[in-house]
């Protein structure tokens, strides 16, 4: 399998600490963060990926 085709979020200051989020196959999204040592991958499916990001856009996660 290839290697996925990253992609860098657009919030992502300067820095080493940037979410990167693929789509490595159908149904499969993953996630991880650049300024981890340990290179940890996140998997989840599209459909709780979307919930997350609306969640996040509509503003209902709190510091």
């Amino acid at each position: 399998m290839p290697s996925p085709a990253w992609q860098k979020s657009s919030y992502c200051a300067q820095g080493n600490s940037c979410v990167h989020v693929a789509a490595p196959a159908p149904g499969t999204v993953v996630l991880t963060e650049s300024g981890d040592p340990s290179e940890a991958i996140l998997r989840t499916t599209p459909r709780v990926w979307a919930a997350l990001v609306r969640t996040l856009k509509e503003g209902h996660c709190q510091d």
